[in-house]
């Protein structure tokens, strides 16, 4: 690398931050080949010129993060107005193109020089020395121009679909807010044409004909049985199971519901632990849930997409938070669970398009989701195939 490239660092010093200023660039904001200007801290136009005379950053530059989270990339695409401390400077000399060299730098022959040489306890870091001394592989000029050129497209992909991603989630968050009345209304600020009557208020048990949690018992692990999950397997609205998760016998299984069995629409939500966790049981065969998970099944009252759609509101969130127990482990009594007030539309044909409307969302988000796992697959695959 220092044979290639010119590696410098940003400053040791720790300048006096002020409200308003220059970025003042970590390695905790560098990430996903961006600089991510959250929590970022400002300084003066004095320290940022000082910083600058031995650490300037120019287009085509690219950071490395060296404490922490070592090796993270940033490629400057437009021309930056910070100072850098705590990262490595890569400068553009035009021995090597950079968009290549970007790409290279994430393959696992480097990545792996990076993860031998590390040093330091609690955290880790990597000396500007060894970055100097990572051997970098390249091809003549015209192929590491095609093969930056390649990745570059890969990343722009990447990029878009991540954008929708966070376009329709703030969409689904902004209208989760406007289609479900605030605390102390009973009327939406947004309203689905056709509908005008005012939304009613019960306990959620009052539109419940069932609700329970998980087994509280200990069970022998079975390798081949059902599926017991906890809290951790339900995640933004899905069920996340695999090889690794737990299963019991048929025997322990059918102790389990003895008294009682899922249903096709009971909606689950996290107890214990991570709490407000929600997600429609789509499939229950073959599968039960530990004492961390709640089994909502509504009475007729509401539509399980309705109810699922209105436990992720701020507001219902609120009331989560506000029953939770002060243990060690947070966590909600079924009892107090019961008497969180929800807020509802009668007219179940409006309910059924408010919970379409936001299933819709979801479906966009995970297709989305889904094409830039492909392509975050498909560019690990290359990057381990076209370097050396």
């Amino acid at each position: 690398m220092g044979k290639i490239t010119d590696v410098r660092d940003g400053t040791h010093d720790s300048p006096k931050y002020v409200q308003e200023g220059h970025p003042f660039i970590t390695s905790k904001n560098v990430s996903n080949g961006f600089i991510n200007y959250d929590d970022v801290q400002y300084v003066t136009d004095a320290d940022y010129e000082e910083i600058n005379k031995r650490s300037k950053v120019d287009v085509h530059d690219i950071l490395m993060g060296m404490i922490g989270t070592i090796g993270n990339l940033a490629l400057i695409r437009k021309e930056p107005d910070f100072a850098i401390k705590n990262v490595a400077l890569i400068k553009y000399t035009g021995d090597v193109d950079y968009q290549y060299l970007y790409q290279a730098l994430q393959a696992s022959c480097v990545t792996n020089q990076l993860s031998t040489g590390m040093d330091g306890g609690t955290q880790k870091f990597v000396s500007l020395k060894k970055i100097r001394e990572l051997d970098i592989p390249f091809p003549d000029g015209w192929e590491q121009r095609k093969i930056g050129a390649y990745f570059s497209t890969l990343d722009h992909l990447i990029t878009l679909h991540q954008q929708k991603i966070t376009r329709l989630i703030k969409l689904k968050k902004a209208m989760l807010e406007k289609m479900f009345p605030k605390k102390g209304s009973v009327i939406p600020e947004f309203r689905l044409n056709g509908f005008a009557n005012a939304w009613e208020q019960r306990k959620l048990n009052e539109v419940l004909s069932f609700l329970k949690d998980g087994t509280h018992g200990t069970h022998a692990d079975d390798e081949n049985g059902p599926l017991l999950l906890s809290a951790k397997n339900i995640k933004n609205g899905k069920i996340i199971c695999d090889e690794t998760d737990r299963r019991i016998s048929e025997e322990e299984y059918e102790k389990i519901h003895t008294n009682f069995s899922l249903e096709v629409g009971d909606v689950l939500l996290t107890i214990v632990g991570s709490i407000g966790e929600t997600a429609i049981l789509k499939d229950c065969s073959s599968i039960t849930f530990q004492r961390s998970v709640a089994f909502l099944r509504p009475n007729g009252t509401i539509t399980s997409d309705f109810l699922y759609s209105e436990i992720q509101t701020q507001k219902f969130q609120n009331e989560l938070d506000s029953r939770k127990s002060t243990s060690a482990q947070p966590g909600i009594y079924l009892g107090d669970l019961s008497k969180v007030p929800i807020v509802f539309t009668t007219n179940l044909d409006e309910q059924t398009k408010i919970g379409t409307y936001f299933s819709t969302l979801d479906h966009l988000i995970t297709l989305h989701q889904r094409k830039l796992d492909m392509l975050k697959k498909l560019k690990s695959a290359c990057l381990s195939e076209m370097f050396i």
